[in-house]
């Protein structure tokens, strides 16, 4: 059973109950307004999910109910339909002109009212997904930026890899979900770091041996501190082994080849990348032409030769130079 709500308002009493009964035979929730003041009374206890509206109705009609729904930001998404008689095209492009998601003509087959609801109510429930996800990746970057408050030497690092990272999946022709699914990887590659004492992450030079050694550990802490938290599951094989190198010698497992999962083995060419393009106390950035030809060397040996290819393909269309500028 679905958990749409409509709202239908009609002055007509008659055509109110038929309507009415026809939807909740759908089973969708239906609550009802014989004019736009009565509407906006049962809004104010119920928000719907879609407002089915006639035209002409006493005290408030359908343009006016439909000026106040947009008024407010909490209702400016809600999918609204004109179910009206009016079919001078004066009327018809005054509705399409204020913004209403359809403009349906009375009488109408109950076949086609339900397959323009069907279809408003699935489109608004992709773009709420979509909101969703994004407000998802935006509070994951804000975690990750946690680690660029503590290591100002890495400022932008979030962005830019997941940037990075997209380009060259979308070079390899990968499909809209795992693209988002490597950008939550990447977002989250270095979260492990927040375990990292600041005297290693802002000390001006080389690790020594044992400071080394505890750095190694921020792929296994990233692990533990997603671990248990089920939407950002898939992001584990980047956080735990985007150090790891195609030829064995990386960290924490030396995976080698395909072994290494492939998420992780863009995220290492997108990481080390911004690294070597990053200013550090003990080195000077590389520019990212002298970047590039680093990572196309490593290519067999650092790096997954299939994902250097497509990282070159995205550098000779200057995709990779975009990103580069786009966060300073």
């Amino acid at each position: 059973m679905t958990e749409e709500v409509i709202l239908l308002v009609e002055d007509s009493d008659v055509l109110r109950q038929g309507l009415k009964s026809l939807l909740e035979q759908e089973d969708y929730k239906v609550i009802t307004g014989g004019n736009g003041v009565e509407a906006l009374e049962k809004m104010e206890e119920t928000t719907p999910d879609l407002i089915l509206a006639d035209i002409l109705m006493p005290e408030m009609d359908g343009y006016e109910l439909f000026e106040a729904v947009r008024g407010r930001s909490e209702w400016i998404s809600i999918p609204f339909i004109f179910l009206t008689a009016r079919r001078e095209r004066r009327h018809i492009l005054a509705g399409k002109r204020l913004g209403a998601d359809d403009y349906l003509l009375k009488p109408i087959s109950p076949e086609d009212l339900l397959t323009a609801i069907r279809s408003r109510l699935g489109r608004s429930q992709q773009l709420l997904l979509a909101q969703l996800q994004e407000s998802y990746e935006a509070s994951l970057i804000m975690l990750a930026n946690a680690i660029e408050v503590r290591d100002p030497y890495t400022r932008g690092h979030v962005e830019r890899v997941m940037n990075y990272a997209q380009t060259i999946a979308e070079y390899l022709g990968w499909s809209t979900n795992d693209i988002y699914t490597l950008r939550f990887g990447s977002i989250l590659h270095d979260i492990g770091k927040i375990h990292i004492s600041e005297q290693i992450l802002r000390k001006e030079g080389t690790l020594t041996d044992e400071e080394w050694i505890e750095m190694k550990k921020h792929p296994e802490m990233g692990v533990e501190l997603v671990q248990g938290i089920h939407y950002l599951d898939s992001s584990i094989p980047v956080i735990l082994s985007h150090h790891e190198r195609w030829n064995g010698s990386g960290y924490p497992h030396g995976l080698k080849g395909e072994k290494i999962p492939i998420m992780a083995r863009i995220v290492a060419i997108a990481d080390s990348f911004d690294a070597m393009t990053t200013e550090r106390p003990y080195r000077k950035e590389l520019t990212p032409e002298q970047a590039f030809n680093e990572v196309v060397s490593g290519s067999g040996t650092q790096y997954d030769p299939l994902m250097v290819d497509a990282f070159t393909h995205a550098w000779e269309t200057d995709k990779i130079t975009e990103i580069f500028l786009a966060f300073p």
